[in-house]
């Protein structure tokens, strides 16, 4: 199972707005999504973080300002090679405008507008929760369409070790 990353740019304090990417093409194409992809080998899971953010919507962000919020573990019986160990990241801080890039169209949505119908059916079980501050370990297990969920599960994190 291949290791990924999600970071998601956010503003206010209680969370009031998240920076999503619709996805142009590739993996979840057509999808509103964080940014994020796959770790390099030889790289660690927070620089492939930076790396992606900056690669997909030109935004610079330091590992220093990373605060790893979850855990998802995707499981696609009918797409094996699809499976994957997503960490999960909130961004405040960082350097640059979003500016659209061959993959990913940046747009800025208020939390209560965040477009759930138009992104990955997990979303709604665990997003809410990270952006409210809760650090959560999670799994789903999706069908033969690899669209539904069909299990999922969703603990709280105590543990610093996300």
């Amino acid at each position: 199972m291949r290791d990924a990353t999600l970071v998601f740019l956010i503003k206010g304090n209680p969370v009031s707005g998240i920076l999503l990417g619709y996805k142009k093409a590739g993996f979840a194409q057509g999808k509103f999504n964080g940014f994020g992809g796959k770790v390099e080998p030889g790289e660690t899971i927070e620089r492939a973080t930076v790396r992606e953010l900056e690669e997909e919507a030109g935004i610079k962000v330091a590992e220093r300002d990373l605060a790893k919020m979850a855990r998802l573990t995707f499981v696609f019986p009918f797409r094996p090679d699809w499976d994957q160990v997503v960490h999960v990241f909130l961004a405040r801080t960082w350097h640059g405008e979003p500016i659209e890039s061959e993959e990913m169209k940046p747009a800025w949505f208020k939390v209560s507008e965040i477009p759930f119908g138009s992104m990955w059916q997990d979303d709604p079980h665990w997003l809410p929760r990270v952006l409210a501050g809760n650090r959560i370990k999670a799994r789903f297990v999706f069908a033969s369409d690899n669209e539904t969920v069909v299990e999922a599960q969703v603990d709280d994190w105590q543990s610093s070790s996300v």
